[in-house]
């Protein structure tokens, strides 16, 4: 059996539809069993995995976004006291997870597959309420470290499935005998209230709730798609015809109001499909998709027409359709981060590091711009100006790991082994391996160099983190 197109959705409490109110809040048994800290540290422990597989998406741009969208609905949610993080894998099945600790991943093939921005928000919505209602953290507790470990093999088996699917059915045989039957026993309940509360979000936000019900609709004909293949605890909670008519009917009272989509969502859209296939068929898809005027969003459309000319190295014919972007587009910082893109593969690196410095004073917070920029300092050797730049912005966002990365960088370039082992203690600390940023901070302190300031912090941050990684390998 091919697992890759359904163990996401075993980790995932499925979408659904909204059915009438009145349900037992969920979400507040859970508290008196399991802490919020708990729920991190499990949700850390799986993303430990996820953030080292390449199926895992580094983008700046497209993180941002999806962390843009999904906090603007937990800023509508409901019982919301915990941070959420949002994060993309590179696959092509229609799916999304919610996570323990506020974790919420989303394919690739959803977010090309929703067809307007208010869909994309439906389902983040409905993820948003599992974790405001701690459906998985009562899963867990229920079943208490049996439970933590049957979660890591799932995690282990998402990722094995893309690339081995023996082992991806190793790992689930593992993680179903102990728990798979148990969740299903909670389903049902789950689904319910965070249809419910996922609508009430979405309409809070100012999406169009009725994206609901068209993505759902085909959701469940994708998932007929596997019907004769699922497993039996796929099948038993489908996403039925029933429950997308409660959810329709429960629209009939909303009043119809058409939400056009962000800019953003647009290039995003554009800048994934830009990366399919081979880079002549992504032009080619661009390209009659301009001729033939089968876009949406002409500006998103030249977009990926140019992003697919760089990436298939056609640099004079990128350059000719950036300037035909620039003229249909206002300013943006997407799209000057691409031309900067543009200038770094065929300009010398000075001008390069030029027009980061002119577009970062129109666009300072855009973190592809900003590491773009100390990776070209760095590159031109200029490691001291690099420092500055991440120092400013690690006070504004002092849980960035990749800034700390950078500065690590920067610090090895300078010779100042103990600052860049404590600037790479950070960036693992910040990624949840306290095991690694605790050997940094070892190697560092016996570096050699740095003052009794410099000393005394790293000795104090070793200590800390040796309390925090003891506490979290307690049992809960």
């Amino acid at each position: 059996m091919n697992f890759r197109h359904l163990i996401p959705l075993i980790l995932l409490l499925a979408i659904s539809g909204v059915p009438a109110d009145g349900l037992p809040d969920l979400g507040e048994a859970s508290q008196n069993t399991l802490s919020p800290q708990m729920e991190r540290r499990i949700g850390e422990t799986i993303m430990y995995d996820i953030r080292r597989d390449r199926s895992m998406v580094d983008d700046a741009e497209l993180t941002d976004y999806l962390n843009n969208l999904g906090y603007r609905l937990v800023a509508s949610s409901q019982g919301n006291l915990q941070d959420f993080e949002f994060f993309v894998l590179r696959d092509n099945t229609l799916n999304a997870f919610a996570m323990p600790g506020g974790f919420i991943g989303v394919h690739t093939g959803l977010i090309l597959a929703a067809q307007s921005e208010s869909e994309l928000a439906a389902v983040l919505g409905h993820e948003i309420a599992h974790v405001t209602q701690h459906h998985l953290a009562r899963i867990i507790a229920k079943q208490e470290q049996g439970m933590v470990t049957s979660l890591a093999a799932l995690a282990v088996a998402i990722l094995s499935a893309r690339s081995n699917p023996q082992v991806a059915n190793a790992a689930m045989a593992t993680a179903q005998a102990s728990s798979i039957q148990t969740q299903l026993n909670f389903t049902r309940d789950h689904e319910r209230e965070a249809d419910r509360l996922g609508l009430q979000t979405l309409s809070k936000a100012g999406f169009d709730p009725r994206a609901a019900a068209s993505f759902f609709e085909r959701m469940q004909k994708s998932t007929r798609i596997y019907e004769n293949n699922a497993p039996e605890y796929l099948r038993t909670h489908p996403i039925t015809s029933d429950r997308i008519a409660d959810l329709q009917n429960r629209l009939e009272s909303l009043p119809y109001h058409q939400v056009p989509d962000s800019l953003e969502f647009q290039l995003m859209r554009a800048k994934l499909r830009a990366e399919e296939g081979t880079p002549q068929h992504a032009v080619t898809h661009f390209e009659s998709a301009l001729r033939e005027k089968k876009y949406s969003n002409e500006v998103a459309a030249r977009y990926g027409l140019t992003t697919t000319l760089l990436r298939a190295q056609e640099y004079a014919r990128a350059e000719q359709e950036l300037a035909r972007l620039r003229k249909i587009a206002a300013p943006n910082a997407i799209i000057e981060n691409l031309a900067i893109r543009i200038r770094a593969a065929t300009g010398p690196q000075g001008t390069v590091i030029a027009q980061y410095q002119a577009t970062l004073k129109n666009f300072p917070d855009h973190r592809a711009l900003v590491y773009g920029y100390a990776e070209a300092l760095l590159q031109n050797r200029q490691s001291g100006d690099a420092l500055k730049l991440v120092a400013d912005r690690l006070r504004r966002f002092p849980n960035d790991a990749r800034l700390y990365e950078l500065q690590a960088q920067a610090y090895a370039m300078q010779g100042k082994k103990l600052l860049s082992h404590q600037a790479q203690a950070e960036a693992y600390a910040h990624q949840g391996n306290l095991v690694a940023a605790i050997e940094q901070l070892q190697y560092g302190l016996k570096a050699g160099d740095g003052d009794f300031y410099q000393l005394s912090i790293s000795e104090a941050r070793l200590k800390a983190l040796r309390t925090e990684h003891a506490e979290l390998e307690k049992k809960p």
